[in-house]
This record gives structure tokens, sequence and C-alpha cells, in this order.
């Protein structure tokens, strides 16, 4: 119709441009409309007589949303299958192996400096750097107590929140990809260090919140 009302019987590109963007602008807003009158329009704070899980999603909610609408959607929306279980498993694998590596050391602190702890497969070297899995599993070993329990507090207070949001797949590239960065960073800046810990994932994870609190920021203005 648009190109029968066009003198050459054409639609010229900006014609093109803004029937696209109309048509999907109005499919837009009723998808909008649609989803507000699907939900309940009290505010989730008002919501009472919730157990401790759902209190627990409402809060992830509020802290990883910008606005009152998508909260309730997720709210209301959420469901438990999938579980959140990549951070969980990899905080619970860092224990693990610290634990196991501990005791057959006999040290807790500082275990770097105990010769057989550097001969272990998983500690990441530039010396060996043919070795492509220790890009990844030096995320398992830790220094310490200190490290391991700043690692994991970390990941279960910031990560577990992030993976109910975004989901297992997103979380776990994110992680994955500030790990792998970590070793790759060691690997030309200093080429005699070892590298051990999850610092790296931790650090992509404290980035990823960084973002989400400057949005719920602007979105309480």
């Amino acid at each position: 119709a648009l190109a029968q009302g066009n003198d050459e019987g054409q639609v010229c590109y900006q014609e093109l441009v803004d029937l696209i963007s109309s048509k999907r602008s109005s499919s837009f807003k009723r998808a909008i409309a649609n989803g507000q009158r699907a939900l309940p329009r009290d505010v989730l704070l008002d919501e009472t007589g919730l157990g401790i899980y759902k209190r627990f999603v409402r809060y992830v909610a509020y802290e990883i949303l910008p606005c009152e609408m998508d909260r309730r959607w997720y709210f209301y929306q959420h469901r438990t299958c999938p579980p959140p279980v990549f951070m969980a498993a990899v905080t619970l694998t860092q224990i693990i192996v610290f634990l196991c590596y501990g005791a057959r050391l006999n040290k807790w602190v500082l275990q770097t400096y105990h010769p057989e702890y550097m001969k272990s497969p998983l500690v990441y070297h530039p010396g060996h750097r043919a070795r492509a899995w220790r890009f990844l599993t030096y995320m398992f070993m830790h220094v310490g107590l200190e490290q391991l329990g700043f690692n994991a507090l970390l990941q279960l207070m910031i990560g577990v929140p992030l993976e109910m949001v975004h989901g297992i797949l997103r979380i776990s590239f994110l992680y994955l990809a500030g790990v792998l960065a970590g070793s790759l960073t060691v690997s030309i800046t200093d080429m005699r260090a070892p590298l051990v810990g999850g610092s790296g994932g931790v650090y992509a994870l404290c980035s990823a919140h960084l973002a989400n609190v400057v949005m719920v920021s602007q979105g309480r203005r």
C-alpha cells in the first residue's frame, strides 16, 4: 500500500525504516501492556506471608533488576528449576580441593610455599602454558583460608543472585572468561609467577554487579 501511494511505485529506505520502527514499537507496547495486565499491580515490598525462599527471590529482584515491572515479572514467573548450581558447584569444589591439599600437606596458610603444592596439575604457571587446562583449573587452588573465604563469600553473595536472574550459561561464561583473562594477563606480564585462586572470576562477577548497581540506582531516581 505504501508503494502504491508513491509516484514511482517504490518504497524508499527511510520509508521502510519508519514502517518497521512503527510496527516494532506498537507490538512492543502491546506486549508490555499485556504483561502489565497479567501481573498483580501491588508493589513487591507490600507482599506478606512469604516463605524464606520467596523472600530471597524478592531480595534478588530488587538487587538486580532496575524497574518495578521487571521485578514483579521476575518474582511471579520465577521457577526453582533449573536452580543456580554453577556458582555453588564451583565454590564447593574449591573448598574440597583446598581441604584435600591442606590435609595432604598439613599446611593451611600460604600453601604455595610448599614444594609439593607447586607440582599440582591444577596450578597455572607460564612455564606450563602448553598444558592448556591450567589456564582455567588454577581457579580451584587457593593460597590459604583468607583467599578462599573471601572468594567463596563473594561468589555466593554476588554470583548466585546474578545466576538466578541471568541464567547459568551467561554467568558461567562470565566467570570463566574472568578466570581465563587472569591467567592470560599473568602469562604476559610476569613469566615467572605461578597463579592460584578464583579471583579473576570474582572480579568479573563484581564488574557485572557494579553495572546492576548503576542501573538500579538510575531506576530509583
